[in-house]
């Protein structure tokens, strides 16, 4: 295998004179000739660095106003703040670190800001692309984040959800999947899922497949929170799961070989796949906010990922403060144009040649969520593609269920009209009905539940969950479809510092969030051990807090950290009864 060295690249000099006129403090530069920007830190004699570049979403950092000591700067896209001294973020509190830069100064005290580099993966052993034939490779859209790719003799399909809800019953699909959906996945050689959320991993699309070829080839990312954590739980029974390192070439046949990379942000959970087939790589970024922490392969043949927002509860669900309705519209539109502009920049730096938007055709469309479905707006992906090809010589593609793009006709012409073959006069796009009543059942199963009528499960639940130590008081309230609350239903406080359940809050200062849950969900969530992305990203709450802070490490560990196993409610009953 050759091996690639680590490089470091220059980012900044500073001659002797900057460097002398470097103040206390924070200190803001940028490199002219190639526009990016970096921020120094000098306390006395001691120099930190990092690029000026949030963690988050790539967003530009700038003074903040409100730090006295001088220490902190201020995202301009989401508020989020980074400790320079320390290069920690501090809002949200408890969450991420900054990647520092390496600082050498040489004999005349210049100075120098270096990136360390580590070798490109995909780098290792490379390929020249070779020609393809027409029909060689093709890549069908399904539904949502699911591809159906034929690669040669071989198939591979990306995160098939093609049946019922996401996040519980919040997500539903918004375009209808080819008829033949099932015997695609059944004709597969592999699948690839990206990560946990039930939009990538479907359970009741995975038992489908189960029941006909429960040995179908399954590939995932060595997370830190297994891609698979709850199958057991789910009755699906599939006996051929492989779990691959990060950033290494996996070899199909002679001419396909794929490489799963980790997010930047979301590493314990998310993660990307670059496909190449002869030479040519297929770069799926699927819902990665930064990912391989922003270092991707440039001049791709095609690239698909995520593009429209509304992937959150938040703003949607909050109220109370600042979260009236016209604060939220506006947000909201804010926030779909950064998310945008931020595509439109990341797809102009990469170069394929080829971009698809995907990974955002759900729909709120239950009726209990139509207050959702109005404000929840999301991107339109033929105003990112008017965007992106405004902006350079990006061919960009919006896929409609059972579309097929000819790769190799694209990459020879991409005027081919055979290159993207629609799908046939008269082919329903758009779902317009749903089987919502299965999935209900499902929940409300939870709702006459044994456990509940012991008030004790909300200790044994929250002991189990294992979140405490952290001044937070939160208040959980059951309520109906419409968010009252409901009859006979708990409404309790936790207050997390010493993990207790007090009948009021508590008289020292404390941080304090209300969350109201339909009732079906939460119960369905506690009783199964779920992870809160079914209430949370499904919009199955309204919140309130007081003050309005972001709570990472408490949400985090509801969202991803829980326990891999579910409370032990047998026990819990025996000892009740």
């Amino acid at each position: 295998m050759s091996s690639i060295e680590q490089t470091a690249e220059i980012l900044l000099y500073l001659s002797p004179v900057e460097v002398a006129n470097l103040k206390e403090g924070i200190n803001f530069f940028r490199n002219k000739s190639t526009g990016k920007d970096y921020i120094f830190y000098k306390n006395k004699s001691h120099l930190r660095a990092c690029k000026n570049l949030c963690k988050h979403q790539g967003g530009l950092f700038i003074k903040d106003i409100e730090d006295l000591d001088g220490r902190s700067v201020k995202c301009t896209k989401h508020n989020w703040k980074l400790d320079v001294s320390t290069m920690k973020y501090i809002n949200p509190p408890g969450s991420f670190c900054q990647d520092e830069l390496v600082i050498e100064m040489d004999e005349e005290n210049g100075l120098s800001l270096l990136e360390l580099n580590p070798p490109n993966p995909w780098d290792s052993e490379p390929r020249s692309p070779e020609d393809l034939a027409f029909g060689e490779v093709q890549i069908t859209y399904l539904t949502h984040a699911c591809m159906d790719l034929k690669l040669g003799d071989k198939r591979m399909v990306f995160d098939p959800w093609l049946i019922g809800p996401a996040f519980a019953r919040g997500w539903w699909l918004l375009h209808e999947p080819p008829s033949d959906w099932l015997e695609r996945l059944c004709r597969a050689d592999l699948i690839y899922i990206s990560h946990m959320h039930s939009d990538h991993l479907s359970y009741p699309t995975l038992k489908k497949l189960a029941e006909k070829r429960p040995d179908i080839p399954i590939y995932v990312g060595n997370t830190e929170r297994p891609v698979f954590w709850n199958m057991n739980q789910s009755g699906v029974q599939l006996t051929n799961i492989n779990v691959v390192p990060f950033g290494i070439w996996q070899q199909v046949d002679k001419n396909l070989r794929f490489m799963i990379l980790m997010d930047g942000v979301h590493p314990e959970m998310d993660t990307c796949i670059i496909v190449e087939y002869k030479g040519h790589k297929i770069l799926n970024t699927v819902d990665c906010t930064r990912p391989n922490g922003g270092r991707l392969p440039m001049k791709v043949a095609l690239m698909m990922s995520d593009f429209a927002g509304g992937a959150s509860g938040f703003p949607m669900t909050f109220s109370g403060g600042k979260f009236t309705e016209e604060w939220k519209a506006q947000f909201i539109k804010t926030e779909r144009k950064k998310l945008l502009n931020y595509k439109v920049r990341l797809v102009k730096d990469l170069q394929p040649r080829i971009y698809c938007p995907f990974a955002g055709y759900f729909v709120e469309s239950h009726p209990s969520d139509k207050y959702i479905k109005e404000t929840n707006i999301k991107n339109d992906p033929n105003e990112l593609n008017n965007l992106i090809r405004k902006n350079s010589d990006v061919v960009t593609w919006t896929p409609q269920p059972g579309a097929t793009l000819d790769l190799g006709r694209m990459l020879k012409d991409p005027t081919d009209s055979k290159g993207i073959i629609e799908p046939p006069e008269g082919t329903k796009i758009y779902k317009d009905s749903w089987d919502f009543g299965p999935y209900l059942k499902i929940l409300n199963a939870a709702v006459g539940d044994k456990i509940f009528l012991h008030s004790a499960w909300i200790k044994e639940y929250f002991t189990w969950a294992g979140f405490k130590d952290y001044n937070l008081v939160v208040r959980m309230i059951e309520t109906n479809e419409d968010f009252s609350p409901f009859p006979g239903g708990y409404d309790y406080l936790v207050d997390f510092l010493d993990l207790s359940f007090p009948k009021e809050r508590p008289s020292r200062e404390h941080p304090y969030e209300e969350i109201q849950s339909r009732v079906d969900v939460i119960r369905h969530v506690v009783r199964n051990g779920l992870l809160w992305d079914d209430l949370y990203i499904g919009f199955q709450t309204r919140l309130q807090r007081d003050p309005d802070v972001y709570h990472h490490l408490f949400w985090n560990h509801f969202q991803i950290k829980l326990p891999l196993t579910p409370p032990n409610w047998q026990s819990f009953l025996m000892h009740c009864e």
